[in-house]
């Protein structure tokens, strides 16, 4: 399936944009907790124990808040280390690897701010996923 590369319709965004943060980014972190006990999300949360991420869905108008402790992701507010920001296809088109998140952040479509150690770590962290054992992969799928 090829993911659009144009921003969600003006419709849709202004609906996404007017949701309270919390159910977006409760769904955000109950996925991280799943991938990661069932392995398929190999992070090293040691080192990302008390780190604070945002993750700005920008054609949605989204801000998905949340943090690290050593056994799994927990809702977070407050000052992200890191953020990390495009529209949903971008991130889609990331996750599903067909852009390389480098050429999203040397095109402009990925903004990357922060602690840039840990963007590496993220960054890697995502390379080293194995998508197709997602619900993600199945339903790009069917």
């Amino acid at each position: 399936m090829r993911i659009p590369e144009r921003p969600l319709p003006g419709g849709i965004a202004k609906l996404l944009a007017r949701l309270p943060a919390a159910p977006p980014s409760w769904l955000l972190v109950a996925g991280l907790n799943q991938l990661l006990s069932r392995g398929i999300l190999p992070a090293d949360m040691d080192l990302l124990a008390g780190k604070r991420f945002r993750v700005c869905l920008q054609d949605a108008g989204l801000q998905l808040d949340f943090s690290a402790d050593q056994r799994r992701f927990t809702l977070g507010c407050g000052e992200p280390d890191l953020k990390l920001a495009a529209n949903c296809g971008d991130f889609a088109r990331m996750l599903l690897r067909a852009e390389d998140p480098d050429t999203l952040f040397f095109q402009r479509k990925l903004s990357i701010e922060g602690d840039t150690e840990l963007g590496l770590i993220v960054k890697n962290l995502l390379d080293s996923v194995d998508w197709s054992q997602t619900p993600l992969a199945r339903l790009m799928a069917g």
